[in-house]
């Protein structure tokens, strides 16, 4: 029994140290955050067949190529606040262009890693203009943009689903 809980006592320990170490916990879950986000969501825009990025569920939601453009125009808005650089000057693809879609798609993840690399939470009090001009915290960016990769890859699976074809994680392992 004192063994067990000196065991306990000490991966505790251990536990308390490494984290400790990690000056940066909120930013630093972010950036280990986008890499599946960003590679679920690019592969759930590229199966997408072209001839589909007109659909809509319902006629009240969102082609499936605007809900690109959405998640292309979030990630470079929020992510130019985050890391206090302005979004990358670019010529949006139309709806239906599908390969310049995921190219822009996959420019926004960049530019995402890019401003994240310039963050450290020192930054997370600082006031940006975050949506209709309102301000917030960078704090608040940064939890809107980790929610809008959920809310969109979910809403992408969805659109999917409706097609007939599987979302990334839903795909057998290769």
């Amino acid at each position: 029994m004192k063994r067990t809980i000196a065991l306990c006592v000490l991966f505790a320990s251990i536990a308390v140290v490494a984290f400790a170490q990690d000056k940066n916990p909120v930013t630093t879950v972010v950036r280990e955050i986008l890499p599946r986000r960003q590679k679920n969501i690019i592969a759930a825009v590229q199966e997408m067949p072209a001839d589909k990025f007109g659909f809509k569920p319902t006629p009240e939601q969102m082609t499936f190529g605007h809900l690109v453009l959405h998640i292309i125009e979030s990630n470079n808005s929020l992510c130019g606040k985050i890391g206090n650089m302005p979004p990358p000057p670019a010529k949006e693809p139309k709806e239906s262009e599908k390969d310049l879609l995921v190219a822009a798609l996959t420019r926004s993840f960049d530019f995402c890693d890019a401003a994240l690399a310039k963050m450290d939470d020192s930054k997370l009090g600082e006031t940006v203009e975050l949506f209709g001009g309102h301000e917030g915290p960078r704090a608040a960016a940064m939890i809107f943009l980790t929610n809008d990769w959920a809310d969109h890859y979910s809403a992408a699976a969805q659109y999917l689903r409706l097609n007939g074809l599987l979302p990334p994680t839903a795909q057998p392992k290769k």
